[in-house]
């Protein structure tokens, strides 16, 4: 009987191996990994932000309204559970996605009003954190992009034939990814320019007039 039992044991498993079942568990752990890195350098930016917005508050407190919007963005950010499971559910993959826009289209948006105010941008301490944000997010360009390549190794090998057979017996399903509309959207880190004109279009041109009318007004 145990010879039997041993025999079918050994059968098992080299039907698992030979149907793919052995190589969804090694791209599926692959999937995990990429996607952790991607999340901690996602943290990593997410931990840069209240000091951040403490900065440029003590030089342009007036700009509430920007500075109010990051600090939603990176509550929204925030309250979502991004756990590994969340690239099994494509309606939660995409919330993840919206919310990481929402927080790179605001730390724009602050950083363009920033071009506004010269002595917070000669600041040690908001140089220090602007190049630290800098980094961040080249970290997450690539941390993302080595998910996404993870990720469509995982969803051909288990829309192949047969491996789909043994995928579909598990329950194994493709996962979600980040779209190329979104990838083009915020794959890019905030531009930083230095250059007055370069700022003037867009969110800067408001701002622009306000901040030199006081002083002149007060001469």
């Amino acid at each position: 009987m145990r010879a039997i039992k041993a025999f079918l044991l050994g059968v098992a498993v080299l039907m698992l191996g030979g149907c793919g079942y052995n190589d969804i568990q090694s791209q599926d752990e692959a999937v995990k990994s990429a996607w952790s890195e991607v999340l901690n350098q996602y943290q990593r930016r997410a931990d840069l932000v209240p000091n951040l917005v403490s900065t440029v508050k003590g030089f342009a407190a007036q700009e509430q309204q920007v500075l109010s919007a990051v600090v939603e963005a990176r509550s929204r950010v925030g309250s979502i559970q991004a756990t590994p499971e969340l690239v099994n559910d494509p309606e939660a993959f995409k919330r993840f996605q919206d919310a990481q826009a929402s927080m790179s289209s605001a730390l724009s948006r602050l950083l363009v009003v920033t071009e506004n105010y010269p002595i917070l941008k000669s600041d040690q301490n908001f140089r220090d954190l602007q190049a630290q944000l800098e980094g961040t997010e080249n970290r997450i360009a690539v941390a993302r992009n080595r998910f996404i390549k993870s990720v469509q190794q995982y969803n051909v090998l288990v829309r192949q034939f047969p491996v789909n057979l043994t995928a579909m017996m598990f329950s194994y399903q493709t996962k979600a990814n980040f779209s190329v509309e979104n990838e083009q959207a915020i794959a890019r880190p905030p531009a930083v320019s230095f250059d007055k004109a370069a700022a003037t279009p867009a969110s800067a041109a408001p701002a622009a007039p306000a901040t030199p009318v006081a002083p002149a007004t007060g001469k």
